[in-house]
C-alpha cells in the first residue's frame, strides 16, 4: 500500500512512488487507483481512499489530471484533511 513503508522513499515523497508504478507499466489511472482505494482495501481501512458521501472528506487537489499525467501530483492545490483545509496553494 503507497506510503505504508516510510523506510523506502523520505516521507513526504509518495508522488515519487506513483511515479515508478508508472514507470514499470501501471497507467496513471492503475497507479493513483493503487495508492488510494487499493491501498485502503488491502490495509482494510474500509470508507477510505474513494470519494463518496458519507466518507472521511481526506482530498488533495492538483494543477493537472493525475490519471493522465502522475507529475500533476507534485503541484499540491489544496489539501483537506478530516473536512479541513490543511493547505492552500496561491
Amino acid at each position: 500500500a503507497n506510503g505504508s513503508d516510510i523506510g523506502v522513499f523520505p516521507h513526504g515523497d509518495n508522488a515519487r512512488e506513483l511515479e515508478l508504478l508508472v514507470e514499470h507499466g501501471l497507467t496513471p489511472a492503475a497507479a493513483l487507483r493503487a495508492a488510494t482505494s487499493v491501498a485502503a482495501d488491502v490495509l482494510g481501512d474500509v470508507g477510505r481512499g474513494r470519494i463518496r458521501a458519507g466518507a472521511r472528506a481526506d482530498v488533495v487537489a492538483v494543477g493537472g489530471d493525475p490519471t493522465v499525467d502522475v507529475g500533476a501530483l507534485r503541484r499540491v492545490m489544496l489539501v483537506v484533511a478530516g473536512g479541513v483545509i490543511q493547505a492552500l496553494s496561491g
